[in-house]
């Protein structure tokens, strides 16, 4: 498989099962999912240990619809804890920390909807909140409000104006198609 794999140019990956019992500490067999992965010259292995059984899903579904899924929506809440706070739960009042965790669950519904429907195709289409909050959204600017505009004035040294721009830009139109 590494051969194959160096040959390709891309990851190779080989799902299997097997029953294993440990000699003290289990108190029965259990079904154990391995994927072989290899990574141009590097092996990557992994297994799980489920209870769930061959009549309900496959070693290869298993592992990358279902562990993968987990693994992806801890780093989901990971992302949500660290760029948006949400551990901060130090007031002394239980409602006080509760409305704390509603806005920074409310602030990452609107990063991730930022990132997702305004941010596709961009070089931020993937980037973690913390980077959209520190490079797109944490701007210095020169704000004027007129009774007509609300207009933005940024350095011209500003590193993501495109990006902004046209972030903006798709905003609008998806402002526009709800209206």
């Amino acid at each position: 498989m590494a051969v194959e794999a160096v040959a390709a140019g891309e990851p190779r990956r080989r799902y299997e099962e097997l029953r294993y019992r440990t000699q003290k500490t289990w108190s029965r067999e259990r079904r154990v999912v391995g994927k072989a992965e290899q990574l141009g010259d590097k092996s990557n292995p992994r297994f799980v240990v489920t209870s769930l059984p061959v009549e309900t899903v496959d070693a290869q579904s298993l592992y990358a619809d279902l562990y993968c899924a987990r693994g992806d929506m801890e780093n989901r809440i990971k992302e949500q804890q660290l760029g948006m706070f949400a551990d901060r739960t130090s007031s002394h009042t239980m409602r006080a920390n509760q409305l704390r965790l509603w806005f920074s669950s409310l602030a990452y519904v609107l990063v991730d909807a930022l990132r997702r429907l305004a941010l596709a195709d961009t070089q931020l289409s993937r980037a973690q909140v913390w980077t959209l909050r520190n490079r797109l959204l944490k701007i210095g600017a020169v704000v004027r409000v007129s009774v007509r505009r609300v207009v933005l004035s940024m350095a011209s040294a500003f590193p993501l104006q495109d990006e902004f721009a046209q972030t903006v830009a798709r905003l609008r139109g998806l402002v526009g198609g709800l209206a």
